[in-house]
């Protein structure tokens, strides 16, 4: 994670694995030289690896194990390819931006790297950006492909991708001026509105089976309470992957992840369904989260360990507002939040920090060790430093490796309980 130098000054810290700011120390720096700056080559065969294990069964289920229909499965390949063209683009732009942001001194040190080389070099910062700006271009080119002037889903999904622009706008504001973190908690709500007002599907929620006796009612319609409930769920969605980091490629690791787990819940939802509005809107999810997975793989290429960029807050709240875009307009947000487990423990474990209950520090990352290069667990309630004191240190690499595959177990969790409850819960 990154301290951010701006301007003549320089903080000499690490970004914490929470929503509280960077504290700033100043100290006069020569101006950083974007011309001379050479960015190291991505991690393509990282990402190859990756993006294999994630999408081999998505692709699976949606071309050869569910019989889809060619009407669907045109405008979902279409903006499968648009999105391969997106990871392209987004691998270029990364280094042409990294030297943008150089020159405006926005760069931060690797604090889980201090006292090593590594630690004193100097990481361009808020590549976020580059990520959520191509997105918003593939996203809108798209619509060309599929969506005409009097379609039904038209004006949903313009109004999502302006919450998720706002978010965006909201992100990079956020690392250029270090907004304080209990300000930050209010953002996504700001930027929720555009789809809160455009939003015209039910607002009725099914009430569990085994329920029905007590409440009387099958489904129950909770009015503008559900818009408020939209609004909260953003709200979480956008900070948990703010606050669930500090280790190199572990906000974008989770996010990719995540979308995995989203494609495959729409495809399957699409494969076992025959209500053609059921189908649009799982497929509506998708339009959204295949360009979010392959910018996001891009940026991965370049944040993997050891990072070469830090993403800033730009990219953690335009990724959590894009996945919480997809589950409130694909109408699946229990799943989602299922499939945000981790973030959900991270966020009851951070929980006493963030109310004041026990003291907070600036920073909540793990302690490294540059002698043997390991990490130590904290006190501190989060899920990293909780991880490495049940389970002894461990490398900021291998850390990674195995929240990355706590997350992906926490979304297999999520199928088979859908699994097991089908028919009994709902």
């Amino acid at each position: 994670m990154a301290a951010r130098k701006r301007a003549s000054s320089v903080t000499n810290s690490a970004k914490p694995a929470s929503s509280e700011p960077t504290p700033a120390t100043k100290e006069q720096k020569p101006t950083v030289s974007g011309e001379d700056f050479r960015l190291a080559p991505p991690k393509l065969g990282v990402i190859f690896v990756i993006s294999s294990l994630l999408c081999s069964l998505y692709l699976y289920l949606l071309c050869f194990h569910y019989n889809v229909d060619n009407e669907l499965k045109r405008p979902i390949l279409i903006n499968a390819g648009l999105s391969l063209v997106g990871f392209f683009v987004t691998l270029k732009l990364i280094p042409v931006a990294a030297r943008y942001v150089l020159r405006r001194n926005m760069f931060g040190f690797d604090i889980n790297k201090r006292g090593t080389r590594q630690g004193q070099a100097k990481v361009p910062e808020s590549l976020g950006i580059v990520v959520g700006i191509v997105f918003l271009i593939v996203a809108i080119v798209f619509q060309f492909f599929n969506f005409t002037e009097d379609s039904v889903w038209l004006v949903e999904y313009n109004a999502a991708l302006a919450s998720i622009c706002f978010m965006i706008l909201l992100g990079f504001v956020d690392d250029v001026l270090d907004v304080p973190w209990r300000v930050k908690l209010l953002l996504p709500s700001f930027a929720t509105l555009p789809l809160l007002m455009a939003y015209a599907g039910h607002t009725t929620i099914v009430i569990p089976k085994p329920l029905v006796s007590y409440v009387g009612l099958e489904v129950l319609d909770l009015g503008r309470i559900y818009k408020l409930y939209m609004a909260l769920l953003a709200v979480f969605c956008t900070n948990s992957i703010n606050i669930h980091a500090g280790l190199n490629g572990l906000e974008i690791g989770q996010t990719v992840v995540i979308a995995a787990a989203i494609l495959i819940h729409n495809v399957m939802q699409i494969g076992g369904s025959v209500d053609t509005e059921y189908h649009q809107a799982h497929a509506f999810s998708i339009y959204l989260t295949q360009p979010l997975m392959s910018t996001s793989l891009a940026m991965l290429a370049y944040n993997w360990y050891p990072s070469a960029v830090f993403v800033g807050d730009t990219y953690t709240v335009f990724a959590g507002m894009t996945m919480a875009v997809v589950g409130i307009l694909g109408h699946f947000s229990e799943t989602l939040l299922i499939f945000f487990l981790p973030q959900v423990l991270n966020f009851l474990l951070s929980l006493p920090q963030l109310a004041g209950i026990v003291k907070c520090p600036r920073h909540r990352l793990p302690k490294f060790d540059p002698a043997t290069g390991l990490l130590t667990g904290t006190k501190d309630g989060t899920l990293v430093n909780v991880y490495l004191r049940i389970f002894g240190r461990k490398s900021e690499k291998t850390l990674c490796i195995h929240l990355l595959v706590f997350q992906g177990l926490a979304c297999a969790f999520c199928f088979m309980l859908r699994h097991f409850l089908a028919g009994w819960y709902k």
